[in-house]
Order: structure tokens, then sequence, then C-alpha cells
């Protein structure tokens, strides 16, 4: 279990990784096509990090409701 947590975050660290040097570039590229991506790259570096924090949060809740049961 431990091993793939940390498959998955390292995972989650490339993603946000790829989305952040995807924003620097588009931001760097001065087409209509490119400011378009550009809005979709800041809005999902928003948003996932802030989906993940969720799933983390009610992982945790249950979990902890599991384990009371025990």
């Amino acid at each position: 279990m431990k091993k793939m947590k940390q498959i998955l975050a390292l995972t989650g660290a490339l993603l946000l990784f790829s989305m952040y040097a995807a924003t620097l570039v588009l931001a760097l590229i001065g087409s209509d096509r490119a400011l378009t991506l550009l809005k979709a790259a800041i809005v999902c570096t928003v948003i996932v990090p802030v989906f993940l924090y969720a799933y983390i949060l009610v992982y945790r809740v249950l979990k902890k409701d599991s384990s009371d049961g025990e």
C-alpha cells in the first residue's frame, strides 16, 4: 500500500509540474489559440490540486469511519 501511495504521489507531482510547464510555455507563445489553451491550463493548475485535496479529505474521513467500527 505504501508503494502505491508513493507512485500516486509521484504521478501527481509530475502532472502538476507538466501543467506549470505548459502554462509557462503557453504564456510565452503569442497566438490566439495559445491564449485559449493558456486559460485552460491556468484553470487546470488551480482546479486539479483542489480536487486532489478534497479527495484526500474525503478519503481520510471515510477511512476513519471504517476503522472505528473494527
